[in-house]
């Protein structure tokens, strides 16, 4: 699919988009509830839907109605999915999903695009080894077969924080303690602190002793809950971006006092607005693609913490590096850092790619209302954020859609 966005002032008034990394975690967190919860508020894109699937395929129940979803859960240490568990693009509904697959000591299989099992998985395959389980990949599946036991974990805390969220849905439920020691530095901690506060909010208890140490008790049971998904704050930053381009857009649906690591993306922005300054992203890095576009859009910045962007649905920085030179913009991208220069925009003279990446598509869609364009490939906005154009549109900016 291509949009073409004219330039235009946007103005008005939208609810922030339901958070997709809190939606996983409640969802997952209920699915391990033997009982019933319901949890309101849920997102209907692609990741999220990628989750329910595969905790269907390990014996829950899912009942969705207009964002509601009733969850009937199930008994995971005897989980034996008949078919493979689907991920999708989902590489939350990977890595969190794994230990979990690990517990009933059976085969599981696991699929996903080519793009997704093409992302690094080594801190998995390495703790199999270690621990006498089976994580054998190709280029389309994965093989999984436990059991998982309880005990030390050292997991390596400059990878992805998704990997330590899968130990801790699955640890608490073993017989004995266990402990997850990480290997300095931790990077993307705000996510490890919104799976706790998932955890606890289903009755289950684990702790941070100092920064590098988590412990475990085991033998816990998740209790059901009715509960409700936050806004979040990844998806309004495309929004808020708008006021930093000139627009007047109020969002509604932001928890004050949020864990989530991209509730920094105000503060951001404000910097961005007043001069060049230097940005950490190491713990919030889903902010790269429209905080680089703001940057652009501005007086330029320097991002550090960036190595990361590398690994995700596209190498982030470089896609947003080849795209913000269609708009006349310079942008140097070294191993942990970008700079993006001051310039003056212009439209692009030719079509914008989307990469194959939500938030790439967002974050040139906010650039476009200034200089306008058009982006191929828009549809991977279906990812995580489905009515994304429809909300641009109701704020004036004029969009057309058509297909490729």
């Amino acid at each position: 699919m291509k949009v073409k966005i004219n330039p235009s002032r946007a103005v008005g008034r939208i609810s922030a988009p339901p958070s997709k990394s809190m939606a996983h975690r409640l969802l997952i967190c209920a699915a391990l509830a033997q009982g019933e919860s319901v949890v309101r508020g849920v997102s209907d894109c692609d990741d999220v839907r990628a989750t329910i699937d595969c905790l269907t395929a390990l014996g829950a129940r899912f009942e969705y109605e207009n964002g509601n979803v009733r969850v009937h859960g199930t008994d995971i240490m005897t989980a034996a999915p008949r078919e493979a568990l689907s991920c999708r693009e989902s590489g939350s509904t990977f890595r969190f999903l794994t230990p979990l697959a690990w517990l009933s000591g059976k085969n599981v299989i696991m699929t996903g695009a080519p793009s997704l099992l093409a992302r690094p998985m080594s801190v998995y395959s390495k703790l199999a080894k270690e621990k006498d389980l089976v994580f054998s990949q190709d280029k389309t599946s994965v093989v999984l077969r436990g059991p998982l036991r309880s005990g030390k974990y050292i997991i390596a805390g400059d990878i992805s924080s998704q990997f330590v969220s899968g130990l801790l849905f699955s640890l608490p439920l073993l017989d004995g303690d266990s402990e997850i020691e990480l290997t300095p530095p931790v990077v993307s901690r705000p996510y490890i602190d919104m799976t706790v506060a998932s955890l606890a909010e289903f009755g289950v208890s684990v702790k941070f002793e100092g920064d590098h140490k988590i412990k475990i008790a085991g033998g816990q049971k998740y209790m059901p809950r009715v509960t409700e998904v936050e806004g979040d704050y990844s998806g309004a930053s495309f929004f808020s971006a708008l006021n930093t381009l000139g627009g007047e857009v109020e969002i509604d649906g932001l928890r004050r006092g949020s864990l989530q690591g991209d509730s920094v993306c105000g503060d951001y922005l404000k910097m961005l607005d007043l001069g060049i300054p230097t940005v950490h992203i190491g713990d919030c890095p889903d902010l790269g693609p429209v905080l680089f576009a703001a940057a652009a859009a501005k007086h330029g910045g320097i991002f550090t913490g960036t190595a990361r962007l590398k690994i995700k649905e596209s190498d982030r920085a470089e896609a947003m590096a080849a795209e913000l030179r269609k708009f006349g913009t310079a942008v140097k991208v070294k191993g942990d850092s970008v700079v993006v220069y001051p310039a003056s925009l212009h439209a692009p003279k030719e079509e914008l790619c989307g990469h194959n990446d939500h938030r790439i598509v967002m974050a040139l869609s906010v650039l476009c209302t200034k200089t306008g364009g058009v982006i191929n490939g828009a549809e991977a906005v279906a990812k995580s954020f489905p009515d994304f154009f429809a909300k641009l549109a109701s704020l004036g900016i004029e969009i057309k859609t058509y297909e490729a």
